[in-house]
């Protein structure tokens, strides 16, 4: 066989890719396992996705190839959320890609402008798509971590400026996974004033624009006057519809943006299945009377998790939106021993801040996914396990 690929080898292993199978291992030996690691709620999706795609399987015409075409009333639909929800006007054919979920889309983005030499910017901690379109389209990956003292944002005048000349891709994510940070209006018009100056396109991941809490509102990249020039902004309907394993989404940008987009997926796939498309239809007309109920639940269960890991020896703040936690460990606990140890020790599921990479490190994220008891008793075994880990370190 031949040897692997430079880019391949240059990938970290991904940080979800081993944990159903310790579920499975750990459920086998009679473990009570509370899962806070992945960000996929136990929730059902809106009825009206369920009685459509229910419909739609019986569609013979579905059935068929949807290329990068699909289902065009979907676009539509898309187009009207973009106008109703942030005020956005976009083109329904030109203007909008239908995704795999919004994953592939980020990653693919980066085959159509990526090139060697190139660098993309990539927050760390930060969603793996990232990096892994900038590795694998052969370009250098830059990251800068997200640390308390910046508010967990990426400050572009602290990048070098040998980087910000190579520099082809900035990935942002705000409201943002894993740290749940918000961006202020201010901060996104001087980003995307830099893009514009620089030339730099900007992938704009916005999956948890509609989880959201206590007022606030999520904007879109292109409520910022220039945007429409230098972004192209993701979507998907896995965290606000509980759609995750539905795959579905889309892109949002200029038509030459979004033709390079397309043109790169007609290489790799042939569209989404279109009965999907067809129900998804379904979760965004039910947007005004289902999101709101189901943003309830999270906040529901966002409290919770807040109050019993501080009331077990935990810091964190209250989060603004998505549906995580960003929990600080103490000074010299590493978080891929603690989660680690949680999981062996206490059945309990969170995800280590370095595996977002090593800016994560100092931090664990909990998915606040389930109940709110279920929740709290995850808490009590994580304040038990960190005892345990300090009593060690001390004795």
């Amino acid at each position: 066989m031949p040897p692997f690929a430079r880019r391949f080898a240059a990938l970290p292993p991904y940080p979800l890719a081993n944990i159903p199978q310790r579920k499975r291992a750990l459920l086998e030996r009679g473990v009570d396992v509370i899962d806070l690691g992945v960000g996929d709620a136990d929730l059902s999706p809106p009825p009206a996705v369920l009685d459509r795609m229910e419909s739609a399987v019986r569609e013979p015409a579905f059935s068929r190839y949807g290329f990068g075409m699909g289902h065009f009333p979907f676009r539509e639909a898309i187009a009207a959320f973009m106008q109703r929800r942030f005020g956005v006007t976009c083109d329904p054919m030109d203007e909008i890609v239908p995704l795999i979920g919004s994953k592939e889309g980020i990653s693919h983005i980066a085959f159509a402008y990526m090139e060697e030499g190139g660098v993309g910017i990539i927050p760390e901690p930060g969603y793996n798509a990232y990096q892994g379109g900038t590795l694998l389209a052969n370009g250098e990956a830059y990251r800068f971590p997200l640390r308390p003292r910046t508010k967990f944002l990426v400050e572009l005048d602290e990048i070098p400026e040998d980087v910000l000349r190579r520099a082809r891709i900035l990935y942002l994510n705000y409201p943002n996974n894993p740290t749940a940070a918000v961006a202020p209006l201010e901060y996104l018009e001087r980003v995307v004033r830099t893009c514009r100056e620089r030339d730099i396109l900007l992938v704009y991941d916005n999956a948890y624009s509609e989880l959201a809490y206590d007022g606030y509102v999520p904007p879109s990249i292109f409520q910022v006057d220039g945007a429409w020039d230098v972004a192209v902004e993701f979507h998907s309907l896995s965290k606000t519809y509980n759609m995750t394993g539905w795959r579905c989404g889309w892109a949002v940008a200029r038509q030459e943006t979004c033709a390079a987009l397309a043109k790169v997926k007609s290489f790799v796939d042939t569209g989404q299945f279109m009965a999907v498309q067809a129900a998804a239809i379904g979760a965004l007309e039910s947007w005004e009377t289902f999101v709101p109920a189901n943003v309830a639940i999270f906040q529901e269960r966002r409290d919770a998790a807040v109050a019993a890991f501080r009331s077990t020896g935990f810091s964190c703040e209250v989060p603004l939106a998505t549906m995580y936690l960003w929990v600080k460990l103490p000074d010299g606990v590493a978080s891929a021993e603690f989660a680690e140890r949680l999981l062996e020790e206490a059945g309990v599921v969170v995800m280590a801040g370095s595996a977002f990479g090593a800016g994560g490190e100092g931090f664990f994220r909990v998915s606040f996914v389930t109940a709110p008891a279920r929740i709290a008793e995850a808490a009590v075994r994580a304040g038990r396990v960190l005892a345990t880990m300090m009593a060690g370190a001390t004795s």
